[in-house]
């Protein structure tokens, strides 16, 4: 490869903070790696900075390492999101990024968004146009103004592009470009990685069960409502083995609360054990908007928990894929009765195919 001119040469500040922003931007960040005329700076805010939530990720996953970490920790929303907005804007300054480009719907997008538009730096945001319109949920909120802010959105599926259109952000001069899903991307390639090297089915010794994560803040700061989801799985588990990569936030509660739990409880686990997990299991029961895609990139049927049925990734549902649990103990048992045996052709084509990084970095190449 012949030697770029410097003068050429493109700067893009990533901003990431969260598991499912690494593993996103791991995918990104590869494709950029082969191509020289983009250079990429990664700013990890530390929003998840927990071992098990963040640096085990960048090592298996081949994430570069970021230039700056933030350390900025967990704190109430508001703090930390100016905490956030506050060190972001000083990394901006001294590198002068050509874009910032963001990931998904966490306080690391919103602080990153509002620091690139007061710099006037120009903002592509990934996995954009996503909806649940309640505006309780604070991740709605992020994606909302993210998407408002940003000079180019990369939509994961046909019904976020088409939210863009009728919330007619091109009227700010926003491009809204239909990319695909980076997290099949994702899936598609790490799969094999996981097979060769995660063990974890071996060392917990896993045959039929069902996979469950709880970390949203919905479900684990009202205490009734985990109860109910709590009294839900320990029912399931008496029929089917129940196994939970427990998120810390959830395990305060837990501990604070001394909820019994009769369901298997492990620490949280790298995504490749978790590719493993979902392959391997039976059913997926989450409150996380990212694992009920994951369950679908790998076969498997998912129920969801949470509080309202409008939901993100609304083709899951339609297709009967996926279905809306809530936080009654009776319904989400229900529910997981109703998917446990439920057969489904998973052979659709509804995120991109794998090809979502490979368009990303083209538009990039052709548009900084």
């Amino acid at each position: 490869m012949r030697k770029a001119d410097k003068k050429n040469i493109k700067k893009i500040a990533t901003i990431v903070g969260t598991r499912p922003q690494f593993i996103k931007a791991a995918v990104v960040s590869r494709e950029i790696a082969k191509v020289y005329q983009i250079q990429e700076i990664i700013v990890h805010t530390g929003q998840h900075y927990d071992a098990n939530m963040s640096k085990i990720f960048f090592e298996e996953l081949a994430l570069p390492r970021p230039a700056y970490n933030l350390d900025i920790g967990s704190s109430n929303h508001g703090k930390q999101t100016g905490l956030m907005l506050q060190k972001i804007e000083e990394v901006l300054l001294k590198e002068e990024p050509d874009y910032v480009l963001l990931y998904g719907d966490t306080n690391s997008t919103l602080a990153g968004a509002l620091a690139a538009v007061k710099l006037h730096i120009p903002i592509a945001h990934v996995e954009g146009g996503l909806r649940s319109y309640h505006l309780e949920y604070p991740e709605e909120v992020n994606r909302i103004v993210a998407d408002q802010m940003s000079n180019v959105v990369f939509c994961p599926t046909r019904v976020s592009f088409q939210n863009l259109e009728k919330e007619n952000v091109e009227k700010f001069g926003t491009k809204i470009i239909l990319s695909g899903d980076v997290m099949q991307d994702a899936a598609l390639f790490y799969s094999k990685k996981s097979s060769e090297s995660s063990t974890i089915i071996k060392d917990y010794n896993l045959k039929e069960f069902i996979l469950c994560t709880i970390h949203r803040a919905e479900i684990t700061d009202d205490i009734t409502i985990l109860n109910s989801v709590i009294n839900a799985l320990n029912k399931i588990h008496n029929e089917v083995p129940v196994i939970v990569p427990l998120h810390p936030r959830t395990k305060k509660v837990v501990q604070k609360n001394d909820l019994k739990l009769n369901f298997k409880v492990i620490d949280p686990v790298g995504y490749l054990d978790m590719i493993e997990l979902l392959k391997n299991c039976k059913l997926v029961i989450t409150d996380s908007g990212g694992l009920q895609k994951e369950a679908f990139f790998f076969k498997k049927h998912c129920a969801t928990i949470a509080k309202y049925p409008e939901m993100e990734w609304v083709e899951l549902y339609d297709k009967g894929y996926n279905i809306f649990a809530g936080t009654d103990q009776d319904k989400i048992y229900k529910c997981y009765k109703k998917m446990l045996n439920r057969k489904s052709n998973f052979d659709e084509d509804l995120y991109g195919g794998g090809k979502a990084a490979k368009r990303i970095v083209k538009f990039l190449l052709n548009n900084i």
